[in-house]
């Protein structure tokens, strides 16, 4: 068993890894933000881009849009039957 599998299969290590990894996301929003305040755009090409936070907004939703396209795909194009090859 590797140490990744076993730090998994704790669930308080699992935990752990998790409260950390969600900590790491605020904390990237926190500084975009404060990043944002301090040293405002001055070239906005839309008023939205002024908006404190809007790159980490912007770039989950499109991840999220990504992969729920891409299980669209993979049920209604991709996969087949599982007798489609035959016997």
């Amino acid at each position: 068993m590797s140490w990744l599998e076993k730090q998994i299969e704790d669930p308080v290590r699992f935990g752990r890894i998790k409260r950390g990894f969600y900590l790491f996301l605020v904390l990237v929003v926190a500084l975009e933000v404060g990043q944002q305040l301090a040293f405002p755009s001055d070239h906005p090409h839309f008023a939205f881009e002024t908006w404190p936070g809007w790159g980490s907004v912007y770039g989950f939703l499109s991840c999220v849009v990504i992969i729920v396209v891409s299980k669209f795909i993979g049920v209604a194009w991709l996969m087949k039957r599982e007798d489609f090859y035959g016997d």
